[in-house]
């Protein structure tokens, strides 16, 4: 199955980059080898009518070389006088602008140039090739001449200008010590609109690395007013958690459990023969698994599994299922995936239990929220990246919360509490707007229904 390209810049290397401009911009992948295939032909072709372009080579050595233009270049030579080259490796990023503007860009069917610092031709095989070198075009590179340097990756992207911020946020949140202080005080005060429900438990299902078992340790980290360094945290490619997990969320370390139970399991997979199963996934929503059990793909679960709950009550099911998604990952969700988590989301609908998505890493897909995530509703790319979640899970973008998890930092901090809270806030007033026309009225009615609905209606 074909997936869109990805590009190979880190955030490190991008943030360094986007640095030499003067203004907000971004950068949109046109061209990649060698996905795109290494024939000069392609490459020249992907340039637009107009437009700001850069070219980035990814050098075997891990340094990157490349050339930005101005604007579009008309066959052979061109002057530029924005053009520039540029270096980043792993200790600096240097940027050299054009001093001599005749002849800055040289772009025919068979070579893009930068003087003669950087050349992307094609040789006798018409394959793709780079030379570096010296010249007087750019400001001095002591760059060496090499020629047909090793290389990974060749990229071409479109410089788009940011206008990223806008002015007037489509969701308004107070960043506030107030708001933070309220937020916090509404979970530790919450109770279910449901007097037979003592904890509202929430399910997290994403596929690796979509950061559910973070979001779990954040919201910890919240509650506790520092980022706690627990175990259960991994960065495996297959996803860390193997087995049902739940965890109560505490006050303060040594406190009371507030109403929340945030519940981890296996990664979902592309499609059924990977990750969590569908068959798995809804026993555990309505119940019948056991606290901590290991998930195995040939050992499904079911009346004979140790520890199976053949009678849950309402309080062994799940009440709210979250969908956890990458920020970084989801405009490029594979088709399996997709229709992985649309299949779940139809099957939890029939259950009538709410559902929302969370959309981690947002610090990281947007400079101005990587800088304060108080731009998170006015961030151009965010919303973006948020009516794609909606559209791969097949909810409302309503439905969709953007969160920063802890990772790197060693201290909470106000504003990103605040987004964290926030997203606790909205699943807990869907959980009880769930419950408001669907709450039991007496004991008796805290069994399950024989077709398997969370509540008798």
């Amino acid at each position: 199955m074909a997936h869109a390209a990805v590009s190979a810049l880190d955030l490190g290397g991008e943030k360094q980059l986007l640095q030499f401009f003067p203004e907000p911009v971004r950068l949109h992948l046109l061209y990649k080898v060698p996905n795109h295939g290494f024939k000069m032909s392609d490459l020249i072709s992907k340039f637009d009518q107009e437009g700001r372009f850069i070219v980035i080579v990814y050098l075997e050595s891990g340094t990157m070389k490349g050339g930005y233009m101005s604007k579009r270049p008309g066959f052979y030579c061109q002057e530029d006088r924005g053009a520039f080259v540029f270096e980043i490796d792993h200790q600096k990023a240097n940027v050299f602008p054009v001093v001599n503007h005749h002849n800055s860009i040289i772009f025919n069917r068979e070579k893009i140039g930068f003087g003669g610092c950087l050349n992307i031709y094609s040789n006798k095989d018409k394959t793709l090739c780079v030379d570096v070198g010296f010249d007087d075009t750019y400001t001095p590179t002591d760059w060496s001449d090499e020629f047909e340097v090793p290389f990974m990756v060749v990229e071409l992207h479109r410089i788009q200008s940011v206008g990223d911020v806008l002015l007037n946020p489509w969701r308004e949140l107070s960043w506030t010590e107030k708001e933070r202080g309220s937020l916090r005080k509404n979970l530790v005060s919450f109770k279910p609109a449901c007097q037979s429900l003592n904890q509202v438990r929430v399910l997290l299902m994403g596929p690796p690395g979509s950061g559910k078992s973070s979001f779990i340790n954040s919201v910890r980290s919240v509650m506790f007013g520092r980022v706690l360094l627990l175990p259960f945290i991994g960065t495996a490619t297959k996803g860390f958690i193997k087995k049902l997990k739940s965890y109560d969320i505490r006050s303060e370390r040594g406190g009371k459990p507030t109403a929340l139970t945030l519940c981890d399991v296996l990664a979902l997979g592309d499609g059924e023969t990977t990750g969590l199963t569908l068959p798995d996934a809804l026993a555990v929503i309505n119940g019948h698994a056991p606290e901590g059990h290991k998930f195995q793909s040939e050992a499904p679960i079911k009346a004979e599994t140790s520890g199976y709950r053949p009678v849950p009550s309402v309080n062994d099911q799940i009440h709210c299922a979250v969908f956890v998604l990458n920020a970084c990952q989801v405009m490029t969700t594979s088709e399996d995936l997709t229709e992985t988590l649309r299949t779940l989301q139809a099957e939890i609908s029939d259950l009538d239990i709410p559902q929302v998505v969370l959309l981690t890493h947002v610090d990281q897909v947007c400079h101005a929220v990587q800088e304060d995530v108080k731009f998170v509703y006015s961030s151009r790319i965010l919303q973006e990246k948020m009516q794609k979640a909606a559209e791969v899970v097949g909810l409302p973008v309503s439905y969709v919360l953007p969160v920063k998890n802890y990772s790197s930092e060693l201290s909470v901090s106000c504003n990103t509490d605040i987004l964290l809270l926030s997203a606790v806030h909205h699943i807990l007033q869907a959980v009880d707007d769930t419950f408001e026309d669907y709450c039991p009225s007496t004991p008796a009615d805290n069994k399950p229904s024989s077709d398997g609905l969370l509540f008798d209606k």
